[in-house]
Order: C-alpha cells, then sequence, then structure tokens
C-alpha cells in the first residue's frame, strides 16, 4: 500500500515547483487532497499480467494483441489512478496525452461509472511519462480508450469494492448488504447512509481485490458509459483559457531558445558566424546542436541554438546568425521528379504483398481493362500548436514538461542524449494543442534539453514557429497507387492488380528501408475485402529524402483515395451505380480472418477477435447513402461521391455533396460520415471525432500539399500550406453512429478512422457533377483549366 503522502509527492513532483505556475492540468487542489487526512488513496501495483498460458506452444505465448503486445502492457490495479479525499472528491489519474481527443474525460467516465461516483465530484490530473507504472502511453493508433476500456472499468469496479468492504467492516455487516449508488454507501436493513470520503481511510488500508473477484457494471446499469451526455472534464478550463499547453508551461528563470535547422534532411552545419546574433539585446547563449547520423530516428536534426531571454530576442537572434550547410545527400530532391521516378516504380512489377488466383490468366481473357494512377503528396501534420517543450537539466537531474503524445519516447530519447541515468529524467504531459502523429516524435524535448543544460541548467522553452513545423517536420509519405481491373461481361472485377509505392515510415529508424512495413501494408492495402477471384497486390521499392512519420490515418490515406476512386471508375465503365457497385464488389457479409488475406498486423489486435466484418462495412456504406438521399436528382454542377473504409478495427463510409462552378471552385455543401466503432463508450466524443475528421480530409482533398525543391520543403506558413478555411465547411456535417457489439466486446479506434473516406467521396461527387476524374490530390486549381 503507498502512504497518501507518497502520492501526493509523486503528483506535486509532475509540476514545476510552488513559485511557478502549474504545467499539468490539475483541476483538484493539491493542498485540499492532502488536508483530508481520511483520503482514500489507491496506488498502482504491477500486478503480474500472465495469462493462462498453459498448453500453448512458446511461440503462442509470445505472440501479444492489443494492449498485451504494446511496450509495457497495460494496468488495472486501483492505485494512482484513483484518490478519493475526505470530502469525497475524487481524482483520476489519466495516463493518456489529450490533444482535443477528449480522453481524460472519457477514461474518466469509465472510473467514475463503475466507482458509481457523483460525476460533479470527479476530477483529473495528468500523469507523468512512466510506463513501468502506468501501462503503454504511446497516443496514437486510436488505441486509447480500445486497450484501456476494460482495464479502467475494472479499475472502478475495484475501488468500490474497497469502498464497500470497508463500509461492511465500520457496520459489521456482511458486504453483500451494502450498495454503492452516486457517491453513497448505504445499508438498507439498518438505514445507515455514509459518503465516499468517510471511509476512503479504512478502505486504503485494504488489499486490492483479484480481478478475478471484481463484478463489473450490467450495461443497462451504466449511468455515464454510452450516454452521449458528458461534456469536456475540463472544458471550463479550456475555454477560459486556464488550461495548459505546452505553449503556456513558465518557470521562474525560464529561457527561450530556437534552432537553426539544416533546411533539408540530413544537412549539417560546415561553419557558423554568431558575431551578430550575439549583439541582439537579450540573446545569452549561441550554440552549435550536432545533427545525428542519418537515419536521425526521434532524435534533432542538429543545427545552431539562439538562447535568448525572451522569444523575439531569441527569434532575432536566430535571424542574424550566418551559417554555411552542408546540405548533404537529399540537397536534390524534388518532389515533381521523385513523383516521375514513383510512376516508373509502379509500372513494373514490385515485391508481391498478397497473391491469390492467377491475375494474369485472368487479366488476358478479361472482356475490358482498366487501368488508373493516383498520386497523394506529402502532407504536413501542422497542429494548431506547433511543437514546444521545457526543460531543466540540474544536478545531474532532466525534468522536461511537453505537449508529447509520447512522453515514454520522450524520457528515453533524453536519457540516451544526454548520457543520463533513466531514473533522472522526469517527462510531464500537458494539454496538446493538436497532435495528428507529429508529437508522437520527441526532437523538439530533446532540444530543449541540449539547451537548458548548455545554459547551466535554466529552464528553457524551447519553440518552434509554423515555419519551423513545416520545413523540418515528419511528413507523411508521397506515393503513387497504381491499378489495373479486367471486368468480365457484366462489368465485374475478374482480375485486381494494385502496386503501392512509397517511401516508408522505417526509413526514419533502419538504413536502406526501401518496402512499406507491415502496419503500412495493412492499412487498407492487402487487407483490401473485395469478394475478388484473383487480386495480386504489390509494393515495388521507394527511397525516402525526408522525414517520414505518423500522420492521422497514415497509409489509409493514399490506400483509400486511390481504390475508393478507383472502383468509382470501374462502377463507370460498367454502367452501374457507384454505391451499388461498390456493394457488389465488397460481396455478401461474411467474416474473414486477416492473416488469410496477407494483414499479419490487423492494427496489432488480435484476428480472432477482430476479424474483418464485412456486413458492418456494408452497414455503413448503406447508412451515409441513406443519410445523403442517395439516387435523388441534383441541380445541375452538383454531385454525390461515396466511399467506405476500414481502418484502425472500425468502419467508416462517407457521402459528399459537392458543387462545382463554372471556374472550377469546388464547395462541399454536405458530407454524410457513419462510423461502426462497435461498443461506444463515450458518443460525444465519436461525434466530435467524425466531425474534426471530415474537416481535416477536406483539407487533403481540397488544398493542402507539401513541395520540395533542391530538398527543401517550399511551402513556408498556412498561406502555403492550405488547411480548410471555416468558410469552405460544409453547412451540413450529418454524423451517423451505427452501434454494434457489447461492452465486454472489441471496441475500434476513433481518433482516426473517419479522415481516409472523405477525400475519395468528393473526389467521386467531383465526377457526378462535372465528368471530370480526380487521381491526383489536393483537387485544387485542376478544375480550373
Amino acid at each position: 500500500m503507498i502512504h497518501e503522502a507518497k502520492l501526493m509527492a509523486e503528483l506535486a513532483a509532475s509540476k514545476p515547483q510552488a513559485d511557478t505556475p502549474p504545467a499539468l492540468i490539475d483541476n483538484v487542489s493539491r493542498r485540499t487532497i492532502v488536508a483530508g487526512l481520511g483520503a482514500f488513496v489507491l496506488a498502482l501495483s504491477l500486478r503480474d499480467t500472465a495469462r493462462a498460458d498453459e498448453g500453448q506452444t512458446k511461440e503462442q505465448q509470445e505472440k501479444k494483441f492489443g494492449a498485451d503486445g504494446m511496450p509495457h502492457g497495460w494496468r488495472d490495479d486501483p492505485k494512482v489512478f484513483v484518490a478519493i479525499a475526505s470530502d469525497g472528491t475524487v481524482t483520476v489519474t489519466n495516463h493518456r496525452s489529450d490533444m482535443g481527443t477528449g480522453v481524460r474525460t472519457s477514461i474518466a467516465l469509465t472510473v467514475a461509472d463503475e466507482l458509481e461516483a457523483d460525476w460533479s465530484k470527479v476530477k483529473v490530473v495528468q500523469a507523468w511519462g512512466d510506463e513501468e507504472r502506468f501501462g503503454n502511453q504511446d497516443t496514437d493508433g486510436s488505441r486509447s480508450l480500445r486497450h484501456f476500456f476494460m482495464p479502467f472499468r475494472h479499475v472502478g469496479a475495484a475501488a468500490k469494492a474497497m469502498l464497500v468492504s470497508a463500509a461492511a467492516t465500520k457496520w459489521g455487516v456482511p458486504a453483500s448488504e451494502i450498495t454503492a449508488e452516486n457517491h453513497v454507501l448505504a445499508h438498507a436493513k439498518s438505514g445507515r447512509k455514509m459518503g465516499y470520503g468517510e471511509v476512503a481511510e479504512a478502505a486504503a488500508a485494504l488489499p486490492v481485490p483479484s480481478r478475478e473477484s471484481v463484478v463489473l457494471k450490467k450495461p443497462e446499469a451504466f449511468r455515464y458509459i454510452g450516454k452521449g451526455k458528458i461534456g469536456l472534464i475540463d472544458n471550463r478550463d479550456i475555454t477560459t483559457g486556464k488550461a495548459m499547453y505546452g505553449l503556456d508551461t513558465k518557470l521562474d528563470g525560464m529561457l527561450y531558445a530556437l534552432v537553426a535547422r539544416p533546411a533539408v534532411y540530413g544537412g549539417r552545419v560546415k561553419s557558423y558566424d554568431d558575431s551578430e546574433a550575439k549583439k541582439v539585446p537579450g540573446v545569452v547563449k549561441v550554440f552549435k546542436i550536432d545533427a545525428v547520423d542519418l537515419p536521425s530516428e526521434f532524435m534533432p536534426l542538429g543545427g545552431v541554438a539562439v538562447v535568448a531571454r525572451n522569444t523575439w530576442a531569441a527569434m532575432k537572434g536566430r535571424e542574424a546568425l550566418k551559417i554555411v550547410w552542408d546540405d548533404g545527400p537529399n540537397a536534390a530532391y524534388d518532389t515533381d521528379a521523385f513523383r516521375k521516378t514513383l510512376e516508373t516504380s509502379a509500372r513494373a512489377p514490385g515485391k508481391v504483398v498478397r497473391n491469390q488466383g492467377d491475375v494474369d490468366a485472368a487479366m488476358a481473357k478479361a472482356k475490358t481493362k482498366v487501368q488508373a494512377e493516383y498520386f497523394v503528396p506529402h502532407l504536413a501534420q501542422a497542429p494548431m500548436e506547433p511543437p514546444a517543450a521545457v526543460a531543466r537539466v540540474k544536478d545531474g537531474f532532466c525534468e522536461a514538461w511537453a505537449c508529447t503524445q509520447g512522453p515514454q519516447a520522450a524520457h528515453d530519447r533524453i536519457a540516451k542524449r544526454l548520457g543520463l541515468p533513466t531514473d533522472k529524467v522526469r517527462v510531464n504531459v500537458t494539454l496538446l494543442g493538436g497532435g495528428f502523429g507529429r508529437k508522437s516524435k520527441p526532437d523538439y524535448v530533446v532540444e530543449a534539453a541540449l539547451c537548458s543544460r548548455e545554459v547551466g541548467g535554466a529552464p528553457v522553452k524551447l519553440v518552434w514557429t509554423r515555419e519551423d513545423d513545416i520545413h523540418h517536420g515528419y511528413y507523411h509519405t508521397i506515393s503513387v497507387e497504381h491499378l489495373e481491373a479486367g471486368l468480365d461481361d457484366k462489368g465485374m472485377p475478374v482480375a485486381w492488380l494494385h502496386r503501392s509505392v512509397a517511401p516508408t515510415i522505417g526509413s526514419i529508424f533502419a538504413p536502406g528501408a526501401k518496402h512499406e512495413l507491415p502496419f503500412e501494408l495493412g492499412m487498407g492495402l492487402v487487407n483490401t475485402p473485395f469478394a475478388l477471384p484473383n487480386i495480386r497486390l504489390e509494393n515495388p521499392e521507394a527511397d525516402a529524402h525526408v522525414r517520414i512519420g505518423w500522420f492521422r490515418s497514415v497509409s489509409n490515406i493514399p490506400h483509400a483515395f486511390a481504390i475508393q476512386s478507383f472502383v468509382a471508375e470501374l462502377a463507370h465503365a460498367a454502367g452501374r451505380d457507384q454505391k451499388d457497385y461498390l456493394l457488389d464488389l465488397i460481396g455478401p457479409s461474411r467474416i474473414i480472418d486477416p492473416t488469410e488475406i496477407g494483414d499479419v498486423w490487423n492494427h496489432g489486435e488480435d484476428p480472432k477477435r477482430y476479424p474483418i466484418d464485412t456486413g458492418r462495412l456494408r452497414r455503413v456504406i448503406e447508412t451515409v447513402a441513406g443519410g445523403a438521399g442517395w439516387g435523388r436528382k441534383l441541380e445541375k454542377g452538383r454531385g454525390l461521391g461515396i466511399a467506405g473504409h476500414y481502418s484502425f478495427v472500425t468502419y467508416t463510409a462517407v457521402a459528399a455533396e459537392v458543387e462545382v462552378d463554372d471556374k472550377g471552385n469546388v464547395k462541399v455543401h454536405a458530407i454524410d460520415i457513419a462510423v461502426d466503432c462497435g461498443p461506444q463508450v463515450n458518443p460525444e466524443r465519436i461525434r466530435s471525432q467524425m466531425e474534426g475528421a471530415v474537416v481535416m480530409g477536406m483539407g487533403l482533398a481540397l488544398t493542402s500539399k507539401i513541395t520540395f525543391r533542391n530538398g527543401r520543403a517550399e511551402q513556408n506558413n498556412f498561406d502555403g500550406y492550405e488547411v480548410v478555411r471555416i468558410d469552405a465547411a460544409p453547412k451540413a456535417i450529418r454524423v451517423h453512429l451505427v452501434p454494434s457489439g457489447a461492452y465486454d466486446g472489441p471496441l475500434g479506434g476513433v481518433g482516426e478512422p473517419g479522415v481516409p473516406p472523405v477525400a475519395p467521396a468528393i473526389a467521386n461527387a467531383v465526377f457526378s457533377a462535372t465528368g471530370r476524374r480526380i487521381r491526383e490530390l489536393p483537387i485544387r486549381d485542376q478544375l480550373s483549366a
């Protein structure tokens, strides 16, 4: 049992000292909790998570799925995750990063429901980076609720059981006679009642009940889960400006830093003159950050850092630097030329990643052949809050505060780069003003730590400008998708060939990585769920010339755009309605083992627990068709398009209504989006995530791209890298939540699956409106010619 004082010390250690504003989001006063001598503190114990592996082979025992397969797995003991003060305030420790997804709220309401807590008495604090303690904290892949819904149900239920047991002892009655409801423990026979806070201290002394003995609620008894009536737990702080983001962190004596980084990936500083920079009032230190050898992984690119007493001085000091760069091996990178290289590769055989039947023979006998190529450019995550971190390196200890999706990754890279023992590093997590995968790479946190060490341990806030973010990020890969189909006399494919060519994320980890990794191939390529007799999927080689990184939905974006656009092209060639044709191509409702069609990844989930269910995919397509009024007659210049996709073990579909004017401008009037993510924990947040996915997907479809010349990103800010403005948003975004599955069953992802079908649905709608086929993103000025 961890004593209350120890927990409070640990929470306090995750914040700046008392003379500075807290860098973590903490809606409960530490003093209030500490003052409650009867506070019920449930601290984490690293319970053995071994399962019943008897009778399995060693290979079967080693194969892990879901949260078990993630680094450091998961925890469900109600310790540290829950604290109850003597006044009844329940504090839930959230261990995942919140970047607008509302995961802090969703985790808290899950615990509160099983705990039978009064929501008005529930608060949240943010965990620091410590996966040994909290379980996996890498917030990406749409995993947070998917992996931690059941563990946090157990957290709440076990805490409730301990409260009930303590009350039973106090009253001298059997625990079975005591009920817990809405923060009140009651004994009906005697009419006695008391609040949670009154028995918290006694409950804290009890052992945690075994996982097997904990009784979870029946779904019909849920008060918060699945109801969609709980707003963001920290909404008031966010809307009033009290919430702390990475850029908000401030410590006494803090300095500010910017870095001049090589414009070309792999470039290095040959020489620099900092004499003018040092003359800028407020500049404290100028020093060189050594670059690492390629591939760079999550480490800084190198360059010259300017540390100053304020951000403006750091910016002016950086502008005054005179740097001679060695641009390195990627100095000639040109995206127009590279596109031609990718197209050449896409038109020749490549590495076969799925092969079923005899495509060549079937293609030769086909009545009609259709061929198309699709192109998706580099993209930047461009979160509204650029990367930012504060670090303090003092007395052999580094403490950092950062808007990070991967606090453990940041912790480990700081320790490695600074040569510190792992127990001498702490990374505290703030709210994130957007992430989209960029903030899972902690190069900027390491930069902050290097700056602090260089100035003798003073805290340093490392700031990236918008231009830094766009010029030096981890870009979504550029890709060419080549598809061919042979059609029979009814217009249905008897042969299907798809070559996907794109630089891989693996290129930032290992030299010479030229093929998409299994997780990239499993994002809508090898797991194409169509009822096809002959299909061959290939992955030709592609070099990487920039840092390739995660982007919301990752490789699902180019795969979904190409496949769903090609389906519409085949429908047109066959003289068929695109929605009906898509459903026929999917075929009858059936269950598919992903491993049997070449997907060895399956988003990290057990293929038996998470098979591909084509019935669910059909249902979301039919749902958006109904919502959009599919088949209705539209006025001239308007069209409807449709697309469906399976990603992050969730099924989504989009129907778009667009108008193209006589100047080629595209206006999206309405979007219907349907999602089947299995059991719905927090419907309000699912709806919000789908709305956000629609707007982001529109940006990919209409405006956003990154291009390179001479190894340099050509876009600088939002004037060049365009995201969708508010005036371009549809008048109607209709979200259709399609429920399926029981709450003891598997959950799907939510944060990312809404993006992939948006662009192909819009492109298909443009064809319906104009007869012009879109095969390249973004659409931008393609229709004005």
